[in-house]
């Protein structure tokens, strides 16, 4: 079984930057599924992150097994909550809100996680999951009761990943939030790619290839595109 955790450490190490793109179950068009099937075979992503803030969709089942029957890259999980949690994917970002104090999010729902997940085959990867004020309230704010740090405070954000770092988490998420007006500070992308040893992964505002480079630029790892190409299945395009 391929450890994706260990690809990543590998790109990172030789410099080479992964791409994902989250699709949210909920917002799937079946009848256009082959359309966006071979519309992600022909981008550069590196990674599917599929999941939510809310998923109320019972197909995550589905929408995994038909995407791996075409699509030949890792599936990973990037759940909102317990529920959202598939056998049939390949890995899951185990994550812990580590930017808010809501309990829930930084160890409820992963104890409540942990027993499904120990009857899985699932690989399970500790995040660190950090939210970037965007200039707009995100669902990850308005589900998890949680404000973001501000987009100006870098050395909050970087004690925070640092936190998250010792306490052993195994990447580190910088997230502006779903249909973010503003992007993660690339001086906060850099000062904490610049001061933590495990790969950094940034996603939310960003709208066109140009930016994606400026988060690689600044040190991202890999860069996470969602609403973006969610809208607009010729992203990669142009």
């Amino acid at each position: 079984m391929v450890n994706i955790y260990k690809e990543i450490i590998q790109a990172k190490n030789e410099f080479k930057k992964l791409l994902a793109i989250l699709l949210d179950p909920d917002k799937i068009v079946w009848d256009n599924l082959e359309n966006l099937i071979a519309k992600i075979n022909h981008s550069p992503a590196t990674h599917i992150f599929i999941g939510g803030s809310q998923v109320k969709t019972n197909r995550i089942d589905e929408l995994i097994i038909r995407l791996k029957e075409k699509v030949n890259l890792p599936m990973v999980l990037f759940p909102g909550n317990p529920t959202q949690i598939s056998n049939e994917a390949d890995a899951i970002l185990f994550l812990s809100l580590i930017s808010g104090r809501n309990s829930d999010y930084l160890i409820e729902h992963q104890v409540n996680a942990a027993p499904i997940l120990k009857q899985t085959k699932l690989e399970v990867i500790s995040t660190g999951y950090m939210l970037i004020e965007s200039g707009t309230e995100t669902a990850v704010e308005r589900v998890s009761k949680t404000k973001p740090l501000g987009r100006e405070d870098f050395q909050l954000a970087l004690a925070t990943a640092q936190a998250g770092e010792m306490l052993g988490n195994k990447l580190i998420y910088l997230e502006a939030g779903s249909g973010a007006k503003r992007a993660v500070p690339l001086g906060m992308i850099e000062l904490i790619a610049q001061n933590i040893k495990i790969p950094l992964i940034v996603g939310g505002g960003i709208v066109d290839l140009h930016d994606i480079q400026k988060a690689y630029d600044a040190g991202a790892d890999l860069v996470v595109i969602g609403t973006a190409f969610e809208n607009d299945h010729d992203f990669f395009n142009k």
